[in-house]
């Protein structure tokens, strides 16, 4: 699997599993009926560096963000996104993409990266605590989960090494 940075002709081959994601809203807080140009201007923001993972036919199978959570004398800490194809589940994409977006965020100076709103169902839970990430607390029922009804939030948190 190839994981580079993303370009603009990128952007037909993420839309479609970007909004079959979004549209399912099981994992993203984001407006389940956000349009392509938004999705578009939310996900590609220039604020942003979008990478694309590729399997082996070249297919974008994935893809990821990185960009400063806060602004000014916060900008250290990180946020990032993460999407993969859902027809590509279990199949170590997820982990590649965030292996190679924790690496880049702390080659890139960051001192850590904070998720604001990781859904407390979502199976990624699992992924960002193997990979140190840890639970800073939970908004109780702040997330309408289309079948577990309202679920809570999680703010997670990972510092880097320095």
């Amino acid at each position: 699997m190839l994981i580079r940075e993303a370009t603009a002709d990128d952007w037909p081959r993420i839309w479609p599993f970007w909004h079959r994601i979004v549209a399912a809203a099981e994992t993203y807080t984001w407006n389940p009926d956000t349009s392509e140009e938004d999705a578009r201007a939310l996900w590609m923001n220039p604020a942003k560096r979008v990478y694309v993972a590729e399997d082996d036919t070249g297919a974008v199978v994935g893809s990821a963000y990185v960009t400063p959570n806060y602004g000014g004398p916060a900008a250290g800490v990180a946020n990032a996104g993460f999407m993969v194809d859902p027809d590509r589940a279990g199949q170590g994409i997820g982990r590649a993409l965030a292996e190679y977006i924790l690496a880049a965020a702390e080659a890139a100076g960051y001192r850590g990266m904070v998720f604001n709103a990781v859904v407390e169902t979502n199976p990624a839970v699992e992924l960002w605590t193997s990979l140190g990430f840890r639970i800073l607390g939970t908004v109780p029922e702040a997330f309408e989960h289309p079948r577990h009804g309202l679920v809570g939030l999680h703010i997670m948190y990972k510092a880097f090494q320095r």
